[in-house]
């Protein structure tokens, strides 16, 4: 059974802070879900790398421990105090050390342990991973198996084996229950687990509290859209299967999946879109202004080229061009550590805004056209999710700006009026045209090549939609060009998945590059 995968949770979003949705965003969501399990203050944290792994190389500079400490904080994954959160944490009595290890549960480049005390004593340990475009995984907490992703209001009880069958059953009665209650025993001891649509009534939570043989209960929150619902479709074949019996596009395809598995309205699900359309659209007027913190690395160009295209001072010009620019304001600021959606991921967080910025300039799109343009890409990321991972840690580039590229593409093609199977095909032929491509970030920032790749992706998604409308027959689909890219991206060397080990990360002049803060 494939997973459950929302459009807004794992696709089009989080909304957050730069410059990277899998070392940045799902490090504040961790941070939260830590500071749930505690059920207190915390007050020292020791989050453990693994060595090898991706955070042991990058945690700094893509702000990791940035990212821990607002969430630890419990604030807003936007909070304006994130870039003096160490500090505040600090300064509040927090304690936060990181270290790099070998780790006995080392299966995944982003792989972490963390041990945590609260103000009030409170001692736990989990094991978690960062999985690509802010999702993240909980799979231990002190020595159990759980399974915490943020999505669902988590229930955690655990007690004496004899009182277990009980606990079951005050559980078994909650009307919000996502996933049944489950049992697991070991020495005497039981594990009882939940996910919930919503927190546990007061009363039931209080019978829990009475019941003899309580050892500890761990509550978390939800942080992102709970799921109560089905997916309407599980690939792009039964995607486009839908959208024929149905009598609809790609966007509107997407929009009905995502309301129905949320639980929420149509009008709703628009409405939620055109808020990340908003955020797009501000943080690609904000780096055409050049109104940014400051990078690392790059000098912001994105105004410039911006400008000289308007003058009509550039080589060719156009659509394409405008396309690219836009790409890379976004991008600028991502990298400075600006409010972004990640669009699959932070690193890819320029490509679908550079382009629906320009589709909705170049068209004069409406609410309702530009929303049903951001499902069409958000659709081609839902199949991508459902197969593989946003994680170019697992993968390398080409499931970060190389799906975003294939989502624009399919974008395109849905403001053009094309068929659901022109849009996937669209997407193929992006995917099939940046296989193979590493993560090679130079000296593990966000900046270089990410910049220009994702200018390219915006750009070409234009290339890609119009070879299909034009008539060019993609012979392989959709899902068989993502498991290939899938494949292809298992082959790669780890120093070729986001570790600035190899590529243009290691040649001379990339190393001698000078930070500019």
């Amino acid at each position: 059974m494939r997973k459950k995968v929302s459009i807004f949770n794992e696709v089009l979003g989080p909304v957050m802070h730069g410059p990277s949705s899998s070392h940045t965003a799902a490090s504040y969501f961790i941070g939260r879900l830590i500071r749930d399990l505690l059920n207190d203050k915390p007050e020292t944290v020791i989050i453990s790398f693994a060595e090898g792994g991706s955070y042991a190389e990058v945690y700094s500079q893509q702000g990791s421990d940035l990212g821990f400490a607002t969430g630890l904080m419990g604030w807003p994954i936007t909070d304006e105090r994130f870039f003096d959160a160490l500090q505040l944490a600090r300064d509040s009595g927090l304690s936060i050390a990181f270290t790099v290890e070998i780790l006995e549960e080392d299966d995944h480049p982003n792989a972490i342990w963390i041990q945590g005390v609260s103000q009030g004593g409170q001692e736990i340990f989990v094991n978690a991973r960062s999985t690509g475009g802010g999702a993240v995984e909980l799979l231990n907490l002190n020595g159990w198996e759980v399974n915490i992703t943020g999505d669902a209001h988590n229930l955690i009880v655990e007690t004496e084996s004899s009182a277990a069958l009980k606990i079951k059953e005050i559980l078994s009665y909650n009307d919000q229950i996502l996933i049944e209650p489950s049992i697991k025993e070991r020495d005497g001891m039981a594990l009882i687990r939940t996910q919930l649509f919503r927190q546990l009534n007061e009363n039931a939570l209080d019978e829990i509290n009475k019941t003899d043989g309580i050892k500890s209960i761990w509550k978390t929150s939800s942080i992102k859209f709970p799921k109560p619902g089905d997916p309407l479709y599980l690939s792009g074949k039964t995607l486009d299967e839908y959208a024929k019996k149905e009598g609809c596009s790609l966007g509107e395809a997407a929009l009905h999946y995502e309301a129905a598995l949320l639980g929420i309205t149509q009008e709703e699900a628009i409405d939620e879109m055109w808020r990340r359309y908003e955020i797009m659209a501000q943080a690609v007027e904000q780096g055409l202004r050049g109104n940014i913190r400051g990078m690392q690395l790059l000098e912001p160009s994105a105004q410039r080229i911006y400008e000289l295209e308007t003058r009509g001072d550039l080589a060719t010009g156009g659509l394409h061009t405008k396309a690219a620019a836009r790409a890379l304001a976004a991008m600028h600021v991502n990298s400075s550590m600006g409010v972004v959606c990640a669009a699959p991921t932070g690193g890819a967080a320029g490509t679908i805004p550079g382009t629906i910025t320009t589709l909705v300039d170049e068209r004069g799109l409406n609410k309702i056209q530009t929303v049903n343009a951001l499902f069409a890409a958000g659709a081609i990321g839902l199949v991508l999710a459902m197969r593989g991972t946003f994680a170019a840690e697992v993968a390398g580039c080409q499931v970060e700006i190389g799906a975003a590229g294939a989502m624009s593409s399919a974008a395109v093609v849905e403001v053009a009026g094309g068929s659901v199977r022109q849009a996937l095909d669209a997407a193929a032929i992006a995917f099939q045209n940046t296989m193979g491509s590493p993560c090679d970030l130079v000296q593990g920032m966000v900046e270089i090549p990410c910049h220009t790749r994702n200018a390219l992706a915006a750009s070409s998604a234009f290339v890609c939609a119009d070879l299909i409308l034009g008539g060019y027959s993609n012979p392989i689909p959709l899902d068989e060009t993502i498991d290939a890219v899938m494949k292809v991206g298992r082959m790669l060397p780890r120093e070729l998945r986001c570790t600035a080990l190899g590529g243009l990360a290691i040649t001379p002049s990339a190393l001698a590059m000078k930070r500019l803060r």
